[in-house]
């Protein structure tokens, strides 16, 4: 699997983890940001950019996922969720790292460096990867509506 990851300054030190342990893992990791540390970055392009990566790797049919990262993850959550295809779920616990795949077919996750240590966030974005989608039909339907929404802007109930 293919795995972008992006992060501001915050969670810089945890992506460098992040690159080499899943990459030892097996996973192929992409970084799209940034490469040293600055407090003044501006995380937007760096999620947005891998965000886009996710889709269009996902759209050319490579099984590919994302990481973003930052203090809280907050931010680059909404800004990865502005990229259009993109499910970003912010996880702080192992339930909601695998709901958010089980459930909601995440494809991105967002964890917040300053509220877990590196191993604990490791595990989280460990067990989102891991994690299939369910394929149950109420998820595909309510997803289905988010994407309607999204492409069209019409709402369906």
């Amino acid at each position: 699997m293919r795995v972008h990851i992006a992060t501001d300054h915050a969670g810089l030190e945890l992506s460098d983890y992040l690159v080499k342990h899943l990459t030892a893992k097996g996973y192929e990791m992409v970084n799209h940001g940034p490469n040293s540390y600055d407090p003044e970055d501006d995380y937007p392009a760096f999620c947005i950019n891998a965000a886009k990566a996710v889709v269009a790797d996902q759209r050319a049919g490579v099984d590919a996922l994302g990481i973003v990262l930052g203090g809280s993850g907050n931010g680059e959550q909404i800004a990865a969720n502005k990229v259009e295809g993109i499910r970003a779920a912010l996880a702080w616990n192992m339930d909601t790292a695998k709901l958010a795949r089980e459930h909601n077919d995440a494809n991105v996750i967002a964890v917040g460096g300053r509220q877990h240590s590196v191993e604990e966030a490791a595990e989280l974005i460990e067990a989102f990867l891991a994690e299939p989608f369910s394929e149950a039909e109420r998820h595909v339907r309510r997803i289905g509506k988010i994407a309607t929404y999204e492409t069209t802007g019409e709402v369906i109930d």
